[in-house]
């Protein structure tokens, strides 16, 4: 008996915008030194790991995570110097919080602008919470257009104003004066997205005190925690209740919770990784420089932008011949035309930038 065929499923039920995207790809860094992600790559020295394994032994895991962790709020709103009358929202990342930024926001006009290129996830959100997109050009050494902005934000009425602080993926600082234009100018929210704040050691924290409109978000991720996604919001009491509306019930699990708090108690570690990353990527920094076929740009993050001299091609014959050698960084050649030739690498340990560096030198 010939077995009946199944017929395809309907996708027409799913937005077609939503049909229209590809899925955010993470590739396989298996046997690779990895440097495409912006990760910590040191680990939590054994001892402490021990004592963090103790911990999280300990969690209930049968129980729901407390639906407001005031606790974690507390302590992470002292280790940071959240200023008094400010507050904070938790969520799985910064992504989600972005997410909900936006959907707090959107509507059948609604706006979502930043500097572009810029970090995926602000256009990414905005199509998904069907928001109009607009990202502003940044000249061509990746600085703030101070005009272009402030006509787009004059035109557009954006609802939301994204700002990484430094931007992904150029590494850059943007000007402080030209921001405080843009909280100016501004209808509605600023987001300072400082999620490479270790690395910068520049913030804007202490405005949200002077700037009825501004928001800052962060994670722990680039701090050293990426597998545990945690993503915090900081702003007006008014603010972080609106979007504590849209928070799923236990975003954040206990688990996440638990290493937070352990890793918060020891921050002094992951301050000091984050010291010897910056100094890691200062001699990066110096060392490409010398390679004439390559220009390394001023990075305030931990990955460096440096851009091969024949653009398009000339980028991805170095990004496959470093895969060849065993090393994976990120080709962003193709994101936006200011971005043509241009790779980007994640600062390691001292010894995986040696390898990347002479796997770069040979694939030149």
């Amino acid at each position: 008996m010939n077995a009946i065929e199944r017929p395809g499923p309907d996708l027409s039920v799913i937005r077609a915008d939503v049909r229209e995207l590809t899925a955010y790809h993470v590739p396989d860094a298996a046997g690779l030194i990895k440097l495409d992600a912006m990760e910590n790559p040191f680990p939590l020295p054994p001892a402490l790991a021990r004592e963090l394994a103790d911990r999280l032994a300990q969690v209930a895991l049968n129980r729901y995570p407390p639906a407001d962790p005031a606790a974690l709020k507390q302590q992470l709103a002292r280790v940071i110097g959240l200023p008094d009358n400010m507050a904070l929202a938790l969520g799985n990342g910064s992504d989600e919080l972005i997410h909900l930024l936006i959907q707090a926001c959107a509507g059948p006009d609604a706006v979502v602008l930043a500097p572009w290129p810029g970090f995926v996830m602000y256009r990414t959100s905005a199509v998904f919470n069907r928001c109009r997109f607009v990202g502003v050009p940044l000249e061509e050494d990746f600085k703030l257009d101070r005009a272009t902005l402030l006509a787009a934000i004059d035109e557009c009425q954006p609802s939301l104003i994204f700002i990484a602080y430094p931007n992904n993926p150029t590494g850059n600082l943007f000007d402080r004066a030209t921001i405080d234009a843009v909280l100016d100018a501004a209808p509605g929210l600023v987001v300072l997205d400082e999620a490479y704040l270790p690395f910068a050691l520049d913030t804007w924290l202490p405005q949200l005190s002077q700037r009825s409109n501004l928001l800052v978000v962060r994670t722990l991720s680039k701090l050293g925690l990426a597998g545990i996604r945690l993503g915090y919001l900081c702003g007006d009491r008014c603010w972080i209740r609106e979007i504590d509306k849209l928070r799923p019930p236990y975003n954040v699990n206990v688990l996440t919770l638990a290493a937070a708090g352990f890793a918060l108690d020891h921050i002094a570690v992951l301050d000091a990784q984050a010291a010897v990353l910056r100094a890691e990527r200062e001699r990066m920094l110096a060392a490409l420089r010398v390679l004439k076929p390559v220009f390394a740009f001023d990075s305030a993050a931990n990955f460096i932008l440096l851009r091969v001299a024949q653009p398009a091609a000339g980028a991805d014959t170095v990004f496959a011949s470093l895969k060849e050698r065993g090393i994976l960084i990120k080709n962003v050649s193709r994101m936006h035309p200011l971005l043509a030739g241009c790779l980007r690498v994640t600062v390691g340990t001292p010894q995986e930038n040696e390898s990347f560096l002479a796997a770069l030198s040979a694939s030149l």
